[in-house]
């Protein structure tokens, strides 16, 4: 059983415990890969497309202060950051620039992606967290709510998505989905089972 603070639940089952240790290990995980993708994405934009750039640093600052965030949930979850932080450094920083090169519809259809994926999982891990843990849940709550904001800013831009559009955003979700996993060696997997099974 796990002892917590006055914010959280006296006791955890070890189930629990562990996948909240993941929550936090996998969210930081991804805020560090949007991190590196917006830092592409402004480097390309400030090049080509210097329109796009003020909503991208507002983007990528929010980004960095979620990384923070999970990154100060971590200690007193037992958890740590993912034993693979460059394949989210590496694929987040290719991902930016290369949807940053394709114009700015690639750098909107990209943010639509991956914030879309984001929420898709952040939208599960708020059930599952309701009455574990209130202090994580806020925070993913606070978060949840910038996501949508640039999720809703890019879909607003995508202009007349076709299906070069649609196809980007699916291999883009799906690499994320990919990267998810591989970052956490399974982890995720494990999570998004007791997810499924905590809705039951």
């Amino acid at each position: 059983m796990l002892q917590s603070d006055t914010n959280r639940p006296k006791l955890l089952s070890v189930p629990d415990a562990l996948t909240i240790a993941r929550i936090v290990r996998v969210n930081h995980a991804g805020e560090f890969g949007a991190i590196r993708i917006y830092s592409a994405q402004i480097l390309v934009s400030g090049w080509f497309w210097p329109d796009c750039v003020p909503a991208l640093s507002e983007m990528l600052e929010d980004e960095r202060r979620h990384c923070a965030l999970f990154r100060e949930a971590m200690p007193i979850r037992k958890s740590r950051p993912c034993r693979v932080m460059r394949f989210w450094s590496y694929g987040g920083w290719l991902l930016g620039f290369l949807t940053a090169l394709v114009g700015r519809q690639g750098i909107w259809a990209c943010t639509a992606a991956v914030e879309a994926a984001v929420h898709r999982h952040l939208d599960d891990q708020l059930y599952f967290l309701k009455g574990r843990d209130p202090e994580l849940s806020g925070i993913v709550l606070s978060i949840r709510e910038e996501e949508i904001a640039h999720l809703r800013y890019a879909e607003e831009r995508l202009v007349s998505p076709n299906a070069v559009h649609r196809s980007l955003r699916f291999a883009i979700s799906a690499a994320t989905d990919s990267l998810i996993w591989l970052s956490t060696w399974g982890d995720s997997t494990r999570m998004a089972r007791v997810l499924r099974a905590s809705r039951r």
